[in-house]
């Protein structure tokens, strides 16, 4: 177990401000969490573009498709080098490098004429992405103290659930009043208001430290979370013809790449060279925080890339009406967030998270009975019941994950948070998409008519999504809240 005294503001990457420097961290707080929901937005508004591209565009959908995957791999590629950077850099240089990067690359979306220069958009946009929310994770972390943590983290959780929500609802508004080029046009002005208010306003909190680089580590990281986020994604869309290389050579590469990474961080931990330093893990607490995170992280993009393929395909419901069928949810999730925080705060983990895990089997369970028959107000109370059992798990699992690890490690923390979100993510919508497309062709090969072949493909992967969430409650009993700042890694 590490003492206390072991700790001291020369070896922390940042250290608790004193309390005359409240406004200058709320200040600073305020601004990372607006320009987190900006680049979040931005995310998730694409998610109902694809057809209108492929339409204006002339493209197929294995290429519209890169839009996605291409952001979602540079986001697994970069954020793993973020533990890095924030130990290297100040709190003001590195939101400017992440905010300017965003808006030059919504600037080259906005501008682009055809789909090569679109997509290389999405990736310089993604690399902004990558560095907000670890950045965002690891400032709170270390001006807030422990006591009023959830709160903040609270607000943390309103960026990571309202923005998903109301992207696709704009996105949507947007694409069925104006060309596509407009979701980038009306997204520039308040990226770059961002960018000049965090010019003006945004002050340095942390204290940067000398950190090495170790760039082996860098080429089989990009490798590893590159090659398993790409597996995963491609998995969900089957084989395609005269594809340059088998489906499962980048999962396979991603895999082995892992493998190594982690042998090699594992080493370079003991010399305090780690790209990320995994003794996070040493933590049970953060361990078993994390594992939680990935099973809600699966059964979420899972959902969320499922529902609208069933309402509108299977229900006959159009873009614009499925997000505005998801939007209560999501708005809901928001709004209950800070008082999850402050319940946190209160009664620790264990009382949110055990109702909250079980809330989201029990909508998953029921989606299993879903069919061209189901109410669209079926669908609108499920949507919004699986939303407060997320809004009960996200805020605590972020909170009890950070605080479990050392302040010296809040960076890698964050990295490696964010790492396995995105691998989740990948691998969530991986299963479900597989597992939906494989059932579907089996039932229409036996002759079902293609909406019920479809029907029963969703009903397989949400039961399969059902039993995977009965793990989450099994590992919600087992969050802690963290008994101080600086918990050993034995905690």
């Amino acid at each position: 177990m590490t003492t206390e005294a072991q700790f001291t503001d020369s070896a922390l990457p940042g250290a608790l401000a004193p309390a005359d420097n409240a406004a200058r961290n709320k200040l600073v707080i305020a601004l990372l969490l607006g320009s987190t929901f900006v680049v979040f937005l931005n995310e998730t508004m694409m998610s109902v573009a694809i057809p209108h591209l492929m339409a204006d565009l002339g493209i197929q959908a294995n290429m519209a498709q890169w839009l996605t995957t291409a952001f979602l791999l540079t986001m697994a590629i970069v954020i793993p080098i973020t533990g890095f950077l924030l130990q290297r850099m100040n709190t003001r240089p590195i939101f400017m490098l992440a905010m300017a990067v965003f808006t030059a690359g919504t600037l080259i979306c906005a501008a682009a004429p055809g789909i090569e220069l679109l997509i290389f958009g999405r990736v310089i946009q993604a690399v902004g992405t990558a560095i907000m929310m670890p950045l965002l994770m690891t400032t709170v972390m270390t001006l807030v103290p422990p006591e009023t943590r959830g709160k903040t983290m609270g607000n943390i959780s309103i960026v990571i659930s309202v923005a998903p929500a109301i992207g696709p609802t704009i996105g949507g508004f947007i694409l069925a009043n104006f060309e596509w080029r407009w979701m980038f046009i009306l997204m520039l002005p308040i990226a770059l208001a961002a960018l000049a208010l965090g010019a003006r306003k945004m002050q340095n909190v942390t204290t940067p430290r000398y950190a090495p680089l170790d760039i082996v580590s860098v080429i089989l990281s990009a490798l590893a979370f590159g090659g398993l986020v790409y597996g995963l994604s491609s998995l969900g869309e089957g084989e395609q013809a005269g594809a340059a290389f088998p489906i499962w050579l980048p999962l396979v590469i991603g895999v082995v790449a892992m493998v190594v990474f982690i042998w090699r961080q594992i080493g370079l931990a003991r010399q305090d060279k780690a790209l990320l330093d995994l003794r996070t893990f040493q933590s049970r607490n953060y361990t078993v925080s994390v594992l939680t995170m990935a099973i809600a992280m699966m059964a979420l993009f899972g959902v969320v890339i499922l529902l609208p393929i069933y309402t509108q395909n299977v229900l006959g419901i159009d873009t614009l009406q499925t997000g505005l069928l998801l939007l209560p949810g999501g708005l809901l999730m928001g709004l209950l967030a800070p008082s999850v925080g402050r319940l946190y705060d209160r009664i620790g983990p264990t009382r949110l998270l055990v109702p909250g895990t079980a809330l989201v089997s029990l909508v998953l369970w029921a989606l299993t009975r879903v069919d061209q028959h189901t109410s669209v107000w079926a669908i609108l109370t499920g949507h919004i019941i699986i939303s407060v059992g997320l809004a009960l798990i996200f805020t605590p699992l972020f909170t009890a994950a950070m605080g479990s690890v050392r302040m010296d490690m809040y960076s890698h923390g964050s990295a490696i948070l964010g790492s396995v979100q995105q691998v989740a993510g990948a691998a969530g919508i991986a299963l479900f998409v597989a597992l939906m497309t494989i059932r579907t062709a089996s039932l229409a090969a036996d002759g079902l008519e293609p909406v019920s072949a479809l029907a029963g493909g969703i009903q397989l992967a949400f039961l399969v999504g059902a039993v995977i969430s009965l793990f989450a409650i099994v590992t919600a009993f087992m969050v802690r809240k963290p008994e101080n700042n600086m918990p050993g890694m034995g905690h």
